[in-house]
C-alpha cells in the first residue's frame, strides 16, 4: 500500500518560513517603537492627574477636619510637609506615577515647579498657594504643565511650551485639544 501525499503533509519551505519570521519581526519592531511613547504618554498623563487628585484629597481632608493643613509636592508626588506649625493633609507620600519603570530603567519622571515648601489649605477647603508644575516623561516630547490658580484652588492642565530651564511661567501653558 501506498501512501498518498497530500498537500497538508507537504509543510513548507525554509524560504517560506524566513519570510514569514521576518514580517512578523517587522510587524513587533513596529509596534514596540510606537507603543514606548504611547506608554511613556500615558504615564505622563496619570502622573499630571494624580497632582489635581492630591489638592482635592488635601481639601477634602481640611474641611473634614476643620481645621488647616499643609502638603508639600517632592519629585516623587505629594508628601507630608517637613516640619513647620500645620499638620498634614496627607496621611503617606502620594505617588504622581506607578512605580514601576522598566528593568533597569531609573525613575523616568521630569517635575519642576514654582510651589512653595509647603501648600497651605484652610479649613474651609481654599488653598492658599498657588504655582505651575511642569512635568515631562523620558520616552516623549510632551511636556504637560500644571497651574494652581487662588484662591479656590482651580487646577489647569494643558501643554507646556517654553523650556522649564528658563524659568516656569502659567502663561507658556496653553490649551490642549487633546485632553
Amino acid at each position: 500500500m501506498q501512501r498518498a501525499c497530500s498537500q497538508i503533509d507537504r509543510g513548507c519551505s525554509l524560504a517560506e518560513v524566513l519570510v514569514g519570521l521576518a514580517i512578523v519581526g517587522l510587524l513587533a519592531g513596529l509596534a514596540c517603537g510606537g507603543g514606548a511613547e504611547a506608554v511613556a504618554r500615558q504615564r505622563l498623563e496619570a502622573s499630571a492627574r494624580s497632582l489635581g487628585q492630591g489638592v482635592e484629597a488635601a481639601r477634602r481632608e481640611a474641611m473634614r477636619r476643620g481645621q488647616p493643613c499643609g502638603l508639600s509636592l517632592g519629585q516623587r508626588g505629594w508628601q507630608p510637609p517637613d516640619g513647620g506649625t500645620l499638620p498634614s493633609c496627607v496621611a503617606s507620600q502620594q505617588l504622581l506615577q506607578d512605580g514601576s519603570p522598566g528593568a533597569g530603567d531609573p525613575a523616568v519622571l521630569e517635575l519642576i515647579h514654582n510651589l512653595p515648601a509647603v501648600v497651605r489649605v484652610s479649613s474651609t477647603g481654599l488653598v492658599l498657594d498657588g504655582g505651575t508644575a511642569v512635568l515631562g516623561m523620558r520616552g516623549t516630547e510632551l511636556r504637560r504643565c500644571w497651574v494652581m490658580a487662588l484662591p479656590l484652588g482651580i487646577v489647569r492642565v494643558g501643554r507646556y511650551l517654553g523650556s522649564p530651564s528658563q524659568g516656569l511661567s502659567s502663561s507658556q501653558c496653553v490649551v490642549d485639544g487633546s485632553l
